[in-house]
């Protein structure tokens, strides 16, 4: 009855915060005099989660004092030290529900850097109040929740913005430029790689009795995810390689390097995926499957649709060191992509290999590089770059809904979404059943069907209890 209740304090909260009208005074900037910038022509951020990544995505919203940093939000004080000191003024909260019911007449959009399993409740919470969202990637923790986003950002006609900068990048639009050109001709595979993991993975839920840190809120941290005791081996960053937390290589790495084939082949639902996984050595002849964690290392294919006149197309992920065979035409002593990994595009005309964001993208062979006239990016480049992606985001807030941002939720969420059928497949690779005799029989080392429309995959129920998670108690997305 206790959770009922809670809910529908909430549910009650948005209603009533949603229609809540503030009034603006809009001061002209003749009055206020060349070079000040008009209160009006300011925007009121907030910030949920203010250390790690926040700590560019703050800063570059903030621009100087631009736009203005109005709330900030952290449930671990100690995360939160630099962004207090740099924006003092600002009121500090360490439940994200509290900060928006109390401040948000004073906020016009809001900037989402929290581990992945928080940031749909986070980044819905705030747009059913009418707020702007910039939310780090991955977008969500599960399919559903992009979906739910995606639909989100359109009902309420939000200015949106997922955190993976190569988005903004020249880099992108020069491969998205080159591939639809038919430079390669038909392109039919794709390899795309990283040497992600570089946290923990593949190992056991660690054990142990260890006090909460003072400056810690830890059911708030937890959040969405079911209830465990603390541990430090869960925070800060080694979240990740934690499936009720993180979203383990794929998540943290996917979406840069797989947004770039996305848009060049104008990606949408894929139609399947299978993948197989590392093994954790535990002795002679014997491996453990560690539920709890993210496999070390997987190798996973994606398939989809052909698309107008785009034929369908495989795109191959390998993460955890794992990498594909180097193309033949690539001499033995030119480099193949670069530290984080690398990107092949094969059609049936060649061959383009590019690195992370898609920088660097290069015919293959590379003397092609020389022979070839190259077409120059049919898109207009974003100001600063990468580096500009987060004010992009800002200067489209200021103009409102439908001005253009780099990866708006209607892109980054059905990117997300593909990102995360990988995880599904990883997360089913292991599925095992007991028979009447009590003998295991492994299930989930096939390949996995997708109903994109529906959400659903078509050949294996027990895959689906990975499409949408079950909240925690008193938790709830709030559709």
């Amino acid at each position: 009855m206790a959770g009922h209740q809670k809910n529908n304090s909430r549910r009650k909260f948005i209603q009533q915060t949603a229609l809540a009208a503030s009034g603006i005074v809009i001061v002209p900037r003749y009055v206020l005099g060349r070079g000040f910038i008009a209160p009006s022509d300011k925007l009121n951020i907030a910030g949920i989660g203010t250390g790690g990544k926040a700590e560019v995505n703050l800063p570059n919203a903030f621009n100087n004092g631009t736009d203005n940093i109005v709330a900030l939000c952290d449930v671990d004080d100690r995360r939160a030290v630099k962004a207090r000191k740099r924006w003092a003024k600002a009121p500090y909260y360490k439940d994200f529900r509290i900060m928006l019911e109390k401040e948000h007449k004073n906020i016009d959009a809001v900037i989402v850097t929290t581990p992945d399993h928080m940031h749909a409740v986070q980044a819905m919470a705030a747009m059913q109040l009418g707020k702007h969202v910039y939310c780090e990637k991955p977008l969500t923790h599960d399919i559903y929740e992009a979906r739910a986003l995606t639909r989100a950002a359109a009902k309420y006609k939000l200015v949106t913005q997922m955190g993976n900068q190569g988005s903004s990048g020249d880099d992108t639009r020069l491969v998205e430029t080159w591939v639809q050109g038919g430079l390669i001709g038909d392109v039919h595979t794709v390899h795309v790689w990283t040497n992600r993991p570089t946290w923990p993975q593949g190992i056991a839920t660690p054990e142990g009795k260890f006090s909460v840190p003072s400056e810690l809120d830890w059911d708030l941290w937890l959040g969405t995810a079911p209830s465990r005791a603390y541990h430090p081996d869960y925070l800060p960053e080694i979240w990740r390689g934690w499936v009720d937390f993180g979203t383990g290589a794929l998540g943290d790495m996917g979406c840069h390097f797989m947004d770039v084939p996305f848009r060049a082949l104008k990606l949408g639902y894929p139609v399947s995926v299978e993948t197989s996984v590392g093994s954790v050595y535990t002795g002679f002849f014997k491996e453990a499957i560690y539920p709890d964690s993210y496999p070390p290392s997987a190798k996973t294919h994606i398939r989809f649709p052909a698309r107008g006149d785009m034929p369908a197309v495989e795109m191959v992920w390998y993460d955890g060191g794992i990498r594909p065979k180097r193309p033949v035409e690539l001499l033995p002593d030119e480099t193949m992509g670069d530290y984080d990994g690398g990107i092949i595009f094969e059609g049936s005309k060649g061959k383009i290999i590019a690195g992370l964001f898609g920088e660097n993208p290069t015919l293959l062979p590379t003397r092609k590089m020389r022979e070839t006239e190259l077409p120059v990016s049919k898109f207009a480049p974003v100001e600063g770059g990468r580096e500009g992606h987060q004010q992009q985001w800002v200067k489209a807030c200021k103009k409102g809904y439908g001005a253009y941002t780099s990866s708006s939720f209607d892109k980054s969420g059905p990117l997300t979404e593909t990102v995360l059928m990988g995880n599904l497949a990883v997360r089913s690779y292991n599925y095992f059943e007991t028979d009447a005799k009590g003998n295991r029989k492994f299930n989930g080392r096939k390949q996995l069907l997708w109903d994109g429309e529906n959400m659903r995959i078509t050949n294996f129920e027990p895959a689906n209890q990975f499409v949408k998670r079950t909240y925690r108690e008193n938790w709830s997305l709030g559709e």
